[in-house]
């Protein structure tokens, strides 16, 4: 009972800086839900969920990279190689099917493990290292596939992006995943890295191995988007990713990832992505003109990211 009552008390402090993010979120669903009252159906659900997904893909990569106190100017460059690839090597059904995703999943992998040992072995920034990757994983996307095209098997767009919230149980999967990861001992060292990285070395924890586990996870949830948009669309594109990288990191910033790293949690960073697309969807109905959605956006993301700081002054 006090072990519990203790859980409970830790996590409410967590989530002290987020009532604001959950508070504004909430209230533009349920003004969505207002404008649009067939929000609730399972078809109109799962429109959502896809609308989520991909940016709450490349918000979980960004927040864990800004975590361990990096960032990831890369992200849409990669989200787009993601798509290309799904687009070439994904045929067929069955065992080429699995292998095809099994192959985009390794790619991303293998790009954060580059981009990791890059930053860890020559000791250069991470915004400098991402930024110069960002142009060299927009060049190989476009080798790939200079002009849309390719095609993704129809069993995986309809099983990604049809009419079953799909998309829903892959962030709640994502999420139980990194929460699981978080009680390992890989995980607590990605977290300590960040927020003490010499507190962290003196404990024993191997800083350097940590923060390349950090990209190559984050290049793996970065490609995953690419592949689901790749599904959506049913092709690919290499230019399909530009958006993601400020997105991803407003997303993270409005969830209350520090840029200084070891602060923030990943629900914030899924809130932050949720409250994005569904803040255009309500402009949209209420036939707001694009220039002052820009405007608005940025009030919003000013409120949502003031609020816990006067809470707390």
């Amino acid at each position: 009972m006090i072990a519990s009552s203790l859980y409970r008390a830790i996590q409410w402090r967590r989530n002290a800086g987020l009532w604001g993010l959950f508070a504004v979120t909430l209230l533009f669903l349920v003004t969505y839900a207002v404008l649009f009252p067939g929000l609730l159906r399972l078809d109109s659900i799962a429109r959502l969920s896809q609308t989520w997904f991909p940016l709450a893909s490349v918000a979980m990569a960004q927040a864990i990279v800004m975590l361990s106190g990096g960032i990831d100017l890369s992200t849409g460059a990669v989200v787009s190689i993601g798509c290309v690839l799904s687009a070439t090597l994904i045929g067929g059904t069955g065992a080429g099917m699995a292998a095809g995703i099994v192959a985009v999943l390794a790619a991303g992998a293998a790009i954060g493990l580059a981009t990791g040992l890059v930053i860890v072995q020559l000791r250069l920034p991470p915004i400098i290292v991402t930024l110069a990757t960002s142009f060299v994983w927009n060049g190989v996307a476009l080798l790939v596939m200079p002009t849309p095209g390719g095609a993704v098997p129809v069993p995986l767009s309809d099983a990604l992006a049809g009419d079953l919230p799909t998309p829903l149980l892959g962030i709640a999967l994502l999420a139980a995943l990194w929460k699981l990861w978080t009680l390992t001992p890989p995980g607590l060292s990605m977290i300590a890295a960040g927020d003490n990285p010499v507190g962290a070395f003196r404990s024993g924890v191997s800083v350097g191995r940590a923060r390349v586990a950090t990209y190559v996870i984050a290049g793996v949830l970065t490609v995953l988007a690419g592949l689901f948009l790749a599904a959506q669309t049913g092709s690919g594109d290499a230019t399909i990713g530009a958006p993601f990288t400020l997105n991803s990191i407003t997303a993270a910033v409005l969830g209350g990832v520090a840029f200084t790293g070891g602060v923030g949690t990943m629900r914030g960073a899924l809130t932050g992505a949720l409250l994005l697309p569904v803040m255009i969807s309500v402009m949209f109905l209420l036939s707001i003109s694009a220039f002052y959605q820009y405007v608005a956006q940025g009030v919003v993301i000013l409120v949502a990211v003031a609020l816990p700081l006067l809470r707390r002054g």
